[in-house]
């Protein structure tokens, strides 16, 4: 199972396949298409609704402000009816217990809902100053700083032409809304004799409930309004006014950032969407090119791949398509229409050539193994005797006189046995190329004879030891030339299926173009190395030599009936004969080389022989 992933991995990072290449095209075209889509739409959708939460955090502060207007407001119309009343113009005018007792009592406060009140004159006197409420016990230091608070203002310049207005301001740690009104006749006429003021608390909770939010009171002065932003939640700060619009405290508070949330919620639905789209769309088209391009195209290959293994040149069913994989087909029947016209007509001409060529042949390989026997012979006739026959007569002569002294004698008599074994080594050496000679023209004699019996007939295959037949025309080869040959081949047997005299034959062939490769690479002496790899059934036996080599570009063309490398030379049916025969015998053979002057090899490809073929040959 791992194995089967980590294949799939390497053919996705190294797609081979028309398959696997498309697949791997769609693939980043579907995920180029969905960053892109996720970046337009990111673009459009992020600034909206960034648009539209600006646009909720203003509707917040509006309705802040509005609220703490509206609260402002209630206090000011509470303390404008004060201002326009007879009974406070007379009390700025004198004082009284009664009017303070009834105006400023807890319930009358309570009932104007507002929690201080004070009259000032307008010399900034303050006629009377009180803070009550019930809930707080330092009502005295509220009064303190609600004095404070009206000794810092100047009410002349606040109010200016208006009758009222509205404040907040911050004593302490309280923050109130303010309200200040003249005091004149209920009428609106007379001089104005001073200025009552009323301040109503606005605590934390009571912001609250205005705004419906969870809201607090911040004593720390904004100087604008600030929003700060998390994930989910935003807060805002807005200043509270003071007299003449300087911030004395803010106010705080929290929202959801429904908006944004939506707008993220939003995005992502339209992007896995799109994605999921894509998806879709990529395995549809993945599908069909499977169906209408990669199936036909694999039908196609299927059946050249048993065209290659079987080598019968059947047609391609026709799949009634008229498209260009139909066009496919139909040039792929009419491509092995010709080639099966081709065979039949080569089969033809290859029987027709098959008798002058047998006749070549035979005597190209007669020539090939007389080349031994003129040599053997050669170096019988050029060979100088290895003792001087008058010089050995005479010292025997010499050796019949009896006044011969001792010494010289000894000498004479050394000089003789010497002699003797000299000639009795060149017989021995002599002897044993005539053998070599012998065994030559009986190969000769087998060549003929197998000819003779064979010339219309495929060659019986039989069990073959190749090493043994490779050692037999070592042997045989060092003898085919001038140049010294070293051979190196394995020493255990390789059993293959050949016919023995035509493998021979094929294996001296080879020997000698080997021989004259050497030859033609200027040096005196080289090396033939052979080599068996069995892979499966198959047997491969590589035959290489060190010698001039060949272009590789060349190498299709060697096998050609009269083609040669020598130019001194004529015929070239050497290897072309040789091509013939392993193909009869059920093998191969090819040459390879990697240019001129590397060396060469010759691979010869046979089956190998089994156990029961091994046991009826013994």
């Amino acid at each position: 199972m791992a194995a089967h992933v980590r294949r799939r991995v390497g053919a996705l990072r190294n797609p081979r396949s028309l398959g696997a290449q498309l697949v791997l095209i769609l693939t980043l075209v579907g995920a180029g298409g969905a960053v892109a889509i996720a970046l337009l739409l990111a673009a459009i959708i992020t600034p909206s609704f960034g648009k539209l939460e600006r646009r909720s955090v203003d509707a917040h502060v509006e309705r802040t402000h509005a609220a703490l207007s509206e609260y402002a407001n209630k206090v000011e119309s509470a303390v404008k009816d004060y201002g326009d009343w007879n009974d406070s113009y007379d009390y700025m005018t004198r004082p009284t217990v009664t009017f303070e007792r009834e105006s400023f009592s807890p319930l009358a406060m309570a009932n104007l809902d507002v929690n201080a009140m004070a009259y000032v004159g307008n010399d900034r006197r303050i006629v009377i100053a009180r803070w009550i409420d019930e809930a707080r016990h330092d009502q005295p230091a509220m009064r303190a700083r609600l004095v404070r608070m009206i000794a810092a203002l100047d009410l002349r310049r606040l109010l200016g032409a208006k009758s009222a207005t509205n404040f907040y301001a911050r004593m302490g740690g309280v923050v109130a809304a303010v309200g200040v009104a003249k005091v004149r006749r209920s009428d609106g006429t007379g001089a104005p004799r001073g200025y009552v003021l009323m301040a109503r608390e606005i605590s934390s909770r009571q912001l609250a409930d205005l705004l419906q939010l969870n809201a607090t009171i911040d004593l720390t002065p904004a100087s604008n309004e600030v929003v700060q932003q998390s994930r989910a939640r935003m807060t805002i700060t807005v200043p509270i006014d003071g007299a003449g619009g300087a911030p004395v405290a803010s106010a705080r508070f929290t929202v959801p950032r429904d908006v944004s949330m939506l707008g993220q919620r939003m995005l992502l639905l339209v992007i896995a969407g799109s994605v999921l789209l894509l998806l879709v769309v990529l395995m549809v088209l993945r599908r069909m090119i499977g169906r209408l391009v990669l199936s036909p195209l694999a039908r196609v290959e299927r059946h050249m791949e048993r065209v290659r293994v079987s080598g019968s040149l059947a047609l391609l069913e026709d799949n009634g398509r008229r498209d260009e994989i139909g066009s496919l087909g139909l040039s792929f029947n009419g491509m092995l229409t010709q080639l099966k016209n081709l065979r039949e007509q080569i089969e033809a001409q290859s029987f027709a050539l098959g008798r002058s060529e047998s006749a070549v042949a035979v005597m190209h390989n007669v020539r090939n193994a007389l080349s031994p026997i003129s040599t053997v012979i050669s170096h019988g006739i050029n060979r100088a005797p290895p003792v001087d026959q008058t010089m050995l007569v005479r010292a025997a002569d010499e050796l019949g006189k009896a006044d011969v002294p001792p010494a010289r004698r000894e000498k004479l008599a050394a000089f003789v046995r010497a002699g003797v074994t000299a000639m009795e080594a060149a017989r021995a050496e002599q002897i044993e190329q005539l053998g070599i000679g012998r065994d030559a023209l009986g190969h000769v004699l087998d060549i003929i004879g197998q000819q003779q019996a064979a010339a219309h007939e495929r060659p019986p295959l039989s069990t073959c030891d190749m090493t043994e037949v490779i050692a037999q025309n070592a042997t045989i080869a060092r003898y085919s030339g001038k140049t010294h040959i070293a051979f190196t081949y394995p020493a255990e047997p390789c059993p293959v299926l050949a016919n023995r005299v035509i493998l021979s034959q094929v294996v001296g062939n080879l020997f000698a173009n080997a021989a004259e490769a050497i030859a033609a690479a200027g040096r005196n002496g080289g090396r033939i190395t052979a080599s068996f790899t069995r892979t499966g059934d198959a047997v491969a036996v590589r035959i290489s030599d060190d010698g001039e080599g060949f272009d590789p570009t060349v190498g299709a063309t060697l096998f050609q009936r009269g083609y040669s490398t020598r130019a001194h030379k004529s015929g070239g049916l050497g290897l072309h004969w040789c091509a013939n025969s392993m193909t009869a015998m059920d093998g191969a053979l090819r040459l390879e080389s990697e240019g001129k002057g590397t060396g060469a090899s010759a691979i010869l490809t046979l089956r190998a022989a089994t156990a029961a073929e091994m046991s009826v040959a013994a």
